[in-house]
């Protein structure tokens, strides 16, 4: 009997075709209408071909898509906080009907990557849609310029995916599916595993944070996106490394998994936050660390806005639960790091450490101070950016 959470909805949904199966349906898909997947659109149809996006079948349909957004939950009563949808212009949509069985290919790779069941093509309002789950129209933000970019129809339906891209052969020692994690937690014993989601390289604070979840929890998951991310966040390789620096000097070995995912952010702040926490409970955690402006971009959510929305869910909604950490930074006089609720001295007398700050002083040529990072990470960011130049 597993001591885990239980993946959210009771089991995993894998939606990967394997051997003879596999097979068969990639030439069943040859003679199949195509549609051209965006890059988000790709990296959500591979979280749900891992099983990530569990209870998921496929592109939300109707009820779902309405009520996600709306309500931040499907039609089931389960709660899910952000639409998972395929769309295709009016003209594309002309040429299919409701029933039909179509092939979904990436329209950066030309990679075939599965093939879909439409159960229902429908209109739907982008300016409602944005408002409610990115609480912008702001076309600056990059979440809503996205759905702004789609097509003006959504098709809903399962899907049978057919491969998971370039991930697996790029991450090959860190490419990982929940039913894999969930099995490595289980081999160490773990019952209590805190989620760390990272887009960026980790920095003192990120580290702070994870240390704190280290000391309440049997495990910690270190997990970094490594789908697509706006442009001058730090390239997957360059972070990779960075991470394996830190734990192969800063870490206990036998209490730290890291593995990676490929979903596309979307910046989404408190509602994409609720999505992070889901799928890591799919992974086999029990809870995930939030810090503040977990998910956020820019200036459009409060810095814990992503701690506040999981008081818009009662106990039994959400299975695992958030480890909020409050502001932390580098003190001069506590000469450590600290947080608003343990250090009682002045602004004056603090280092505040940001990603956002970091990849600044770094793409200017500037030397961040000790306070930020582990030398061994500075140092493979410096290279980097000297490199970019």
């Amino acid at each position: 009997m597993t001591k885990l959470v239980a993946p959210h909805g009771g089991k995993l949904i894998p939606r990967l075709l394997m051997g003879e199966e596999l097979t068969a349906e990639i030439e069943r898909a040859k003679s199949m209408p195509v549609i051209k997947m965006s890059s988000r659109e790709t990296s959500d149809l591979i979280m749900m071909a891992q099983g990530a996006f569990s209870p998921l079948d496929g592109f939300m349909r109707k009820a779902d898509y309405e009520l996600v957004v709306k309500e931040m939950h499907l039609s089931n009563g389960l709660v899910w906080p952000i639409p998972i949808t395929l769309s295709v212009t009016e003209e594309n949509a002309a040429a299919l009907k409701e029933g039909d069985e179509v092939a979904l290919e990436d329209e950066e790779s030309g990679e075939l990557m599965g093939s879909m069941v439409i159960e229902q093509m429908y209109h739907y309002d982008k300016k409602k849609e944005v408002k409610q789950v990115f609480r912008t129209d702001d076309e600056a933000h990059p979440g809503v310029a996205k759905v702004y970019s789609q097509g003006e129809i959504l098709l809903g339906g399962p899907i049978k995916a057919f491969s998971e891209g370039r991930y697996p052969l790029e991450f090959p020692a860190h490419y990982a599916r929940p039913a894999e994690t969930r099995q490595l937690f289980e081999e160490r014993g773990w019952k209590t595993v805190a989620a760390f989601q990272v887009r960026n390289p980790i920095h003192r604070s990120h580290e702070y944070c994870t240390k704190i979840a280290l000391e309440v929890s049997d495990g910690l998951f270190i997990h970094p996106l490594v789908g697509k991310l706006k442009g001058d966040d730090i390239p997957a390789d360059v972070r990779m490394k960075c991470y394996q620096v830190l734990l192969e000097n800063y870490y206990p070995k036998d209490r730290v998994i890291m593995k990676v995912y490929p979903m596309e952010m979307r910046y989404g702040g408190p509602r994409e936050t609720v999505l992070h926490a889901i799928f890591r409970q799919n992974y086999g955690c029990s809870h995930m660390i939030i810090g503040r402006d977990h998910a956020g971009v820019g200036k459009y959510y409060g810095p814990f806005d992503a701690q506040n929305i999981f008081n818009e869910f009662s106990e039994a909604e959400l299975q695992i639960k958030p480890l909020n950490i409050d502001w932390t930074f580098w003190c001069y006089k506590c000469d450590g790091m600290a947080s608003m609720k343990t250090c009682p001295h002045t602004a004056e007398d603090r280092c505040m450490i940001s990603g956002t700050e970091l990849r600044r002083m770094l793409s200017q040529g500037e030397m961040p101070p000790k306070e930020f990072g582990r030398p061994e990470v500075i140092q493979i960011l410096i290279d980097y950016y000297k490199k970019s130049k």
